[in-house]
């Protein structure tokens, strides 16, 4: 490219740089790496939950299952707001109710996603581990699909709820 050529293409607007902006905010390896261990508490969270519920109480597994990603949703919001993007988003609690019901609204999608996998991997499939007389496959199948929906909840809470892009 001649001096000339980089001269016309620097006074040209650039229609990429909110892309650009976009991946280089979600590809931040500390943010990342912050969100992914939010992600193991809130796992931890939901599991804990799923096995109390339902060896502890009985309650159905699909209940149970649907409480603990509530409980997870909860706990990694309030870690999250703490931590991974603390320096992100306005002040106030009418700010914070806002990222609040926004984080629902965002992680409904992955939350739906690690539900249907959930239900495909505990209801179709007819896989059993028996752990003292107790099946658990219920437990080892809730962390493969919390895994396939942490990867949507980080690019969408990224970029919708807490706006990486636009700071």
């Amino acid at each position: 490219m001649t001096d000339g050529e980089r001269s016309a293409r620097a006074s040209e607007p650039d229609l990429e740089g909110g892309d650009e902006s976009r991946v280089d905010a979600l590809l931040s390896g500390v943010r990342f790496g912050k969100f992914v261990s939010v992600g193991a508490v809130g796992a931890v969270a939901d599991n804990t939950m799923l096995a109390l519920l339902r060896l502890g109480f009985g309650v159905p597994e699909l209940l149970a299952k649907a409480i603990g990603i509530e409980t997870a949703i909860l706990v990694m919001f309030a870690v999250n707001e703490h931590w991974t993007f603390a320096d992100e988003g306005e002040p106030g609690s009418r700010a914070f109710l806002h990222r609040l019901g926004k984080s629902h609204l965002v992680r409904s999608g992955g939350s739906l996603i690690q539900f249907g996998i959930y239900w495909y991997l505990t209801q179709r499939l007819d896989v059993t581990v028996v752990v003292f007389e107790t099946d658990l496959w219920f437990l080892l199948a809730s962390p493969l699909a919390i895994g396939v929906a942490m990867f949507v909840n980080y690019v969408f809470e990224s970029l919708f709820t807490w706006q990486v892009h636009e700071n």
